[in-house]
């Protein structure tokens, strides 16, 4: 499949992709456990089927010492037994947090209150963060079909 714009190789584009890096960082730096985060950025760009961001979230995910049996896992984390309650909350908020056009209340009272028994309000305010963050990027990858696979940890560093 060919790419329909390079969001790198486009000025605009690239000032863009930029600002929202930016955001990226705030909520890389705050008091959400690191691979809590990657999980998420996981599941949700597998629901929203990004290659782009599936194949880097799991090769960084796995550069941070993340295993492959929880990273293999991902997609099916409400069976799989290798997930703390902490992240299962999580997973079903970044879920729920995706595929707010299948549900006609948006995300549930019930998911809410079980992230809010794990994470404080600063590691929710950055869980909401991350969700709608990774969603933008899905939907910017998806959009412009960029190519999976030639990401290498580091590569935006």
């Amino acid at each position: 499949m060919e790419p329909r714009l390079n969001l790198f190789g486009n000025d605009l584009a690239n000032q863009f992709v930029r600002r929202i890096n930016a955001a990226g960082k705030v909520l890389a730096d705050s008091g959400l456990p690191a691979s809590t985060q990657e999980l998420v950025k996981i599941r949700a760009s597998q629901i929203n089927g990004c290659g782009f961001c599936t194949d880097m979230h799991t090769k960084d995910a796995a550069a941070a010492g993340e295993t492959s049996v929880r990273l293999n896992l991902v997609a099916a984390w409400r069976e799989a037994k290798v997930f703390t309650e902490a992240e299962r909350a999580a997973l079903e908020l970044a879920e729920e947090g995706t595929r707010i056009a299948d549900a006609a209340g948006g995300v549930s009272d019930e998911v809410w209150e079980n992230a809010a028994k794990h994470y404080d309000e600063e590691q929710l305010a950055a869980l909401v963060g991350l969700i709608a963050l990774i969603n933008a990027y899905n939907r910017l990858n998806v959009l412009v079909r960029t190519p999976a696979g030639d990401y290498q940890p580091g590569m935006f560093s």
